[in-house]
């Protein structure tokens, strides 16, 4: 896969929509927040969990919903803080290939949390459902919950 990504991107390794230090300096609160928000997901799960090997292997424990912490202001915040930390490099560095994989990861991103949603759905039936009513998937509300 990554042989492939290269190649598909290599043309485009030295072409920049702009070029500015000044940009560095949105990206860096980009960074910090995207970081922020990976520790604050990472809290309480082992690496097992994060890596989704429980989904894999569901006979392997008792599996629960998790919504407290972080997950109380969106259901997916591992998606966030990627999402954060991409577009952080794509405005820093003003390439056009770092903007072309966030559109991407945004495609794919968005595809992978709808089949996580059904398949949390199924495996937790009604709580997930009113936690999904309660909570977005992405881009949390500025409200207090």
């Amino acid at each position: 896969m990554w042989v492939v990504l290269i190649a598909l991107t290599w043309h485009f390794r030295n072409l920049y929509l702009y070029s500015s230090p000044w940009a560095w300096l949105p990206a860096g609160v980009l960074f910090f927040l995207g970081t922020y928000v990976y520790l604050r997901a990472g809290s309480g799960f082992s690496f097992k969990q994060l890596g989704g090997v429980p989904e894999l292997y569901p006979q392997s424990g008792s599996q629960r919903l998790i919504t407290a912490g972080i997950r109380r202001r969106v259901r997916h915040p591992l998606y966030l803080a990627h999402f954060l930390e991409m577009l952080a490099w794509s405005l820093g560095s003003g390439l056009v290939v770092c903007f072309g994989l966030t559109a991407f990861a945004l495609v794919t991103g968005g595809l992978m949390i709808r089949a996580e949603d059904a398949e949390l759905e199924r495996r937790f039936g009604a709580a997930f459902q009113e936690y999904r009513a309660r909570v977005p998937g992405v881009i949390p509300r500025m409200r207090n919950v």
